[in-house]
């Protein structure tokens, strides 16, 4: 769904009580917010932004090559807030690729599973640090977000956690994959137990995987649009606050501003400091 006019991508929109986790596989996306930030990431890297109280930004999808094609692939992962942190400060922070602990296994015959760690622990190494208000923060809600691509035939286990945990994984390219013995086609949601330990093996062609998880939040839950709030009322409170304040306006002279630097990757934060990285393309 591109809404752009003049390039592909979302013009500013608002968001309040939730956080947006932004997977590059490959390609270029620009943000802009209603803070002043701004920034450009690709290929692996990923963006962690906490709405929280309210915030506009646009995620457009820059043309940088003018003799090629400009492919792009990502996941977009909304986290809930709890109750208590959807009023927090609205935050972003750059997951750079190369930061990102990637960890390869091998199973008894010498197959191979490559998995990327956004968010939380696997195999004793740790994920970046997310957003303060993160319900991610607290290693007591076990949330963990797994890229996992798996060669032919290759078998990786997934630990048990705790029965209370929710964990969804999403088959996303590759023939197929057997899950303790179960056969899964491509483009699947799996809900899996997550209080016993778990075997995937993959078909005959390289697979892909998506393994999200963490502890339910136990709150209700009132969604519509691009709001994620506790009630119906909090939900009319954030659409009569947004067009009262903008959540701040819009410093930008268009509702869908582009970067005009090239391949280079930046983040400029709410508070002034910008990180600079040189155009990165994913070897993994």
């Amino acid at each position: 769904m591109y809404h752009g006019q003049r390039i592909p991508g979302f013009p500013k929109h608002p968001h309040r009580g939730f956080e947006t986790i932004t997977v590059t596989l490959q390609g270029y996306v620009d943000h802009a917010d209603s803070l002043g930030a701004a920034g450009r990431y690709c290929n692996g890297d990923v963006q962690w932004m906490t709405a929280g109280s309210g915030c506009q930004h646009a995620e457009m999808f820059p043309l940088v090559h003018q003799d090629q094609e400009n492919p792009l692939e990502l996941f977009q992962i909304w986290l809930n807030l709890p109750a208590k942190d959807k009023f927090a400060q609205p935050h972003y922070r750059m997951l750079w690729a190369e930061d990102i602990p990637v960890l390869t296994s091998t199973d008894a015959h010498g197959r191979a599973s490559t998995v990327r760690l956004i968010a939380g622990e696997w195999d004793g190494a740790k994920a970046p640090a997310p957003s303060p208000a993160s319900w991610a923060n607290d290693p007591n809600n076990h949330v963990r977000i797994l890229l996992i691509r798996m060669d032919p035939g290759a078998e990786i286990r997934i630990p048990a956690v705790t029965p209370t945990i929710s964990r969804n994984l999403y088959f996303y390219e590759g023939d197929k994959i057997r899950i303790s013995g179960k056969e899964i086609l491509p483009y699947t949601r799996a809900v899996l137990a997550g209080d016993r330990d778990l075997r995937i093996q993959a078909g005959n062609a390289q697979c892909f995987l998506l393994l999200l998880e963490g502890e339910p939040i136990n709150e209700p839950i009132a969604k519509y649009g691009p709001f994620v709030m506790n009630t119906s009322e909090e939900i009319q409170d954030a659409y009569r606050d947004y067009r009262q304040t903008g959540f701040g306006g819009w410093p930008w002279d268009a509702p869908d501003p582009v970067h005009d630097i090239g391949e280079n990757r930046f983040a400029k934060y709410i508070d002034g400091h910008v990180e600079e990285r040189r155009s990165y393309h994913d070897p993994t």
